[in-house]
């Protein structure tokens, strides 16, 4: 299948800058791909298809500040590393910019030295693995010195950088945020456990799997990098109880869906406690056994996170969505308005 048949046209002022100053004022379309209709709402109205007894499966990882601007200690040359996901101890494989000034041995200085990164292997696509060395703890250098790692697409400054952070982040560990689960406030939350709905969660760290542009003509050429997943009994249980009761398991963003896809390949359909990593890919062609609907933002052309989409509602019913969308002023990507698609594509 050929990426172009994933591509539409977006007009670049509609790619959302900055959050808004109430996080559950986006608007939300809502998708049912069986009846092809397309509704325009806001996010709060999300509580009127939440039904009693469904479970809304949320990712709680934790956006690390995993960008550093830092200097070689040999020519005193700017450096920006990306922390991607920690390999083992102190080692992190990091995307640099610019990657050709990295060489095994190299080493960068950040803060005046308060935190070290010293090149140990080069990987593929201008990747590095960098030792760490530091006073104290990581994470509080981390903290310290580290900016949120903002997509390329977003341009200005965020004043405040738990913007780029759920209400309910946990477990540190992310270099982007599951930007579907930014509209949520903790007012809404409440008022969908008052509804009776079951609200879980599992953890994915974000790292460059899901953000890695496509760029092979033929998506099934293209490999997904392994991002770390983990889910509790506590959680595998409900959503187990949820599907024994005839009722929806509904993912907010597409890392919970791959999460649970993982999973529940697994066992067909089954959920058990379990951890690891994934590489899913998952386009046109998929059978999903692990989730019944889904909350998203609107995505890049070409990505592989419309290609998941598409393979939930139909190639052609989602470019219609989004062609809607553009002709709609709906505000894309990470600071964007939403999507709730209702069920799959029978």
């Amino acid at each position: 299948m050929d990426v172009s048949q994933f591509d539409f046209n977006l007009p670049e002022e509609l790619i959302a800058q900055t959050p808004l100053k109430d996080r559950s004022s986006s608007r939300l379309m809502v998708l049912n791909p069986n009846k092809e209709t397309i509704e325009h709402r806001t996010f709060t109205d999300l509580l009127d298809y939440l039904n009693p007894g469904d479970c809304l499966v949320l990712n709680d990882t934790r956006v690390l500040p995993a960008r550093l601007f830092g200097v070689k200690e040999d020519t005193d040359a700017h450096v920006e590393v990306l922390l991607l996901k920690q390999i083992e101890g102190d080692d992190w494989e990091c995307l640099t910019k610019p990657a050709k000034r990295i060489k095994e041995g190299t080493v960068v200085s950040f803060g005046g030295g308060k935190l070290k990164a010293e090149c140990v292997a080069l990987l593929d696509e201008g990747r590095r693995r960098f030792r760490f060395s530091y006073d104290g703890i990581f994470q509080e250098r981390l903290e310290e010195l580290g900016t949120m790692p903002l997509p390329p697409y977003i341009r200005e400054q965020l004043s405040d950088q738990n913007r780029y952070q759920t209400v309910y982040a946990k477990n540190n560990g992310s270099a982007a945020a599951p930007t579907a689960g930014l509209h949520f406030t903790e007012e809404l939350l409440e008022a969908i456990r008052q509804k009776g709905v079951h609200i879980a969660f599992i953890t994915l760290h974000v790292g460059l799997g899901t953000f890695r542009p496509v760029k092979v003509d033929s998506i099934e050429e293209h490999h997904m990098h392994a991002e770390f997943y983990q889910m509790t009994q506590e959680t595998a249980d409900v959503l187990n109880q949820t599907r024994e009761k005839g009722n929806r398991i509904v993912a907010v963003g597409t890392t919970v869906i791959r999460t649970l896809e993982t999973l529940a390949q697994k066992r067909d359909g089954y959920f058990q406690e379990d951890s690891g990593w994934t590489d899913i890919f998952i386009f046109p062609g998929y059978t999903f056994k692990g989730v019944d609907a889904f909350i998203t933002n609107f995505h890049l052309p070409k990505s592989t996170l419309i290609m998941l989409v598409s393979a939930f509602t139909g190639r052609d019913f989602i470019l219609h969505a989004y062609e809607t969308a553009v002709q709609e002023r709906y505000r894309f990507f990470s600071f964007g308005d939403a999507m709730l698609v209702t069920e799959r594509k029978e």
